[in-house]
């Protein structure tokens, strides 16, 4: 086969490709004979009917078939072997719906070709790029010490109220005729919308009774007053005045204690003895994770400061569309996504000559070790810490399985170590930052 291309402009090209006779008689004529043997036709023997036969009713689609596949793997062969740098697959042209299928004939097909534009990157010294270190403060590690406490905590009944508490008991209704009574009301105190009104409960203690104004304390929310009164929704605002709440149980959740049985659970080892220790362990995990982030927000940054550096490259458009069209089907889709594709494409390339400059591989143990990485944190969301390596495994194989999985993983590995070589080549410009001024740069 024949295969040739012309370069209409930078990005725009037209492959031809002419498939003679000596292409494809071979595997045409083995094609029939194959047909042969599996065809069943009224009036024949099964395997009996005649080639002249099959050939006026299938071989024009016979060779169609054949014709395509030897098309597919010569266009592609070429396009790998001469390093074509195309962008999405040779589209046909309207030349080909003309192209009549005939034995012993050669035949000409004509694609397009939507070439990847050509541009130069690098990256030294001499480029500065933000780095932001995020601020681990004693609070922090607090609240992450108090949330592993509240895994290991229980609910007990008690005395008198506190913030936060539970209290329980029946509800009456003041002043009214008929007067809505309800028994086994529970209510959080805390989350009135009424301060005053909270404050009624301040100290109250079992068995004492109190008088307040659901509708005050709840500011008339349909919803909070229809399951605190147990009545119909459309009846829940008409019950404006005051009601007597007589506490029959408080319940308050205690955290679990700060022990050596924590540590353990925390980090297994028995390595962390003290408080002290433990806190400061505590604190390794946040700024690990801050590191994570940041490393995150860092390749972010690089991707905007980089594709700013190159400029605006020249794509086929046109071409690039009808590609998109002919995946999605969906011409309105693909206009209004359009110039987020071009975005997601551009940079795509840029990663792509970053990860050959930078020599970035990615081995299986690497693949295995980011869906470990996945899994823990996944499991880590639920409270569970500490996986048993078995089950962990078992997970990771899991993962492993599906191949679009594998595809992210692959793509995270990559995305990571390219930051890790891009850090070592660029000027980082290091700044400390508060957790709270850091998330914020992610709403922007």
């Amino acid at each position: 086969m024949n295969i040739s291309v012309e370069n209409i402009d930078k990005v725009n090209a037209v492959m031809t490709a002419v498939v003679e006779p000596a292409d494809y008689t071979e595997k045409y004529e083995k094609a029939i004979k194959d047909a042969k043997k599996k065809m069943n036709m009224p009036g024949f023997r099964p395997g009996m009917v005649p080639v002249g036969l099959i050939k006026k009713q299938f071989g024009v689609s016979i060779l169609a078939e054949e014709v395509n596949k030897i098309l597919q793997d010569g266009l592609f062969g070429y396009i790998r072997e001469n390093k074509i740098n195309m962008l999405g697959e040779p589209l046909p042209t309207e030349d080909n719906n003309k192209v009549e299928l005939k034995e012993g004939e050669s035949f000409t097909f004509k694609f397009d070709l939507a070439i990847a534009p050509e541009f130069e990157v690098s990256l030294t010294k001499k480029d500065k790029i933000d780095y932001y270190n995020v601020d681990v403060t004693d609070q922090m590690v607090e609240n992450q010490v108090e949330m592993y406490r509240q895994r290991g905590g229980k609910y007990e009944q008690v005395d008198s109220y506190e913030d936060n508490d539970i209290i329980k008991g029946v509800i009456t209704e003041l002043d009214v005729e008929t007067p809505v009574t309800a028994e086994n009301v529970v209510m959080l105190p805390k989350y009135f919308k009424n301060d005053d009104q909270k404050k009624l409960f301040d100290g109250v203690k079992k068995n004492d009774i109190v008088t307040f104004n659901p509708s005050v304390a709840y500011d008339n929310n349909e919803a909070e007053l229809t399951s605190l009164l147990k009545v119909e929704k459309a009846d829940a605002l008409n019950h404006k005045g005051e009601f007597n709440f007589q506490i029959t149980e408080i319940t308050r959740f205690v955290p679990g204690p700060f022990n050596q049985e924590l540590f353990d659970t925390v980090f297994p080892g028995g390595e962390v003895k003290t408080e002290a220790d433990f806190r400061a362990k505590v604190k390794e995990l946040i700024a690990d994770q801050f590191k994570k982030d940041s490393d995150y927000k860092f390749l972010l940054d690089v991707r905007k400061y980089v594709t700013e550096k190159i400029g605006k490259l020249e794509f086929p458009e046109e071409k690039l569309k009808k590609i998109l069209l002919a995946n999605t089907g969906d011409q309105a889709k693909v206009d209004a996504q359009f110039d987020k594709s071009i975005e997601e494409l551009t940079w795509h390339l840029i990663k792509e000559k970053l990860v050959e400059q930078n020599e970035v591989k990615v081995e299986d143990e690497d693949v295995k070790n980011m869906a470990k990485e996945v899994t823990r944190m996944q499991f880590a969301q639920y409270g569970m810490l500490n996986i048993p390596d078995e089950y962990l495994e078992n997970s990771v194989k899991e993962m492993l399985k599906k191949r679009e999985t594998v595809d992210n993983l692959i793509d995270r590995c990559i995305e990571v170590k390219l930051g890790v070589a891009i850090k070592e080549k660029v000027t980082l410009k290091e700044s400390t930052v508060s957790a709270e001024d850091f998330n914020k740069m992610f709403e922007q």
